[in-house]
């Protein structure tokens, strides 16, 4: 009597069908990888004073910032304005990745 042993996969041709969901899966997960990296995200802070944009690969892409709120003698709070939009931007483009990531492998969020 022939004994399985794949325990449960079921032999040959269901580890064949699982092997092709599972690079299938990669597949699309790469793609998605790759759309992700090309996107950008903007964010603002100080009332839209300060924007910045990021792409998914975590790259600071552009800055902008309004003239009327460069005050020498407050740097400082040009400082945290731009500081805030960054992170922002960064937090947004992190978040998306995950949700996005994740309605493909579900259960596996924090992974990619």
């Amino acid at each position: 009597m022939a004994r399985n042993h794949f325990n449960g996969f079921g032999g040959g041709a269901n580890m064949q069908q699982l092997m092709r969901q599972a690079q299938k899966l990669q597949e699309q997960m790469t793609k998605a990888q790759e759309q992700l990296d090309e996107r950008e995200y903007t964010a603002q802070a100080g009332g839209g004073m300060v924007s910045v944009t990021v792409t998914g690969k975590r790259e600071l892409k552009a800055l902008e910032i309004k003239p009327e709120c460069v005050d020498p003698d407050d740097v400082e709070m040009l400082q945290d304005m731009i500081l805030a939009a960054v992170n922002e931007a960064l937090r947004t483009a992190e978040e998306t990745r995950e949700a996005e990531m994740s309605k493909l492998a579900p259960g596996m969020g924090g992974m990619f």
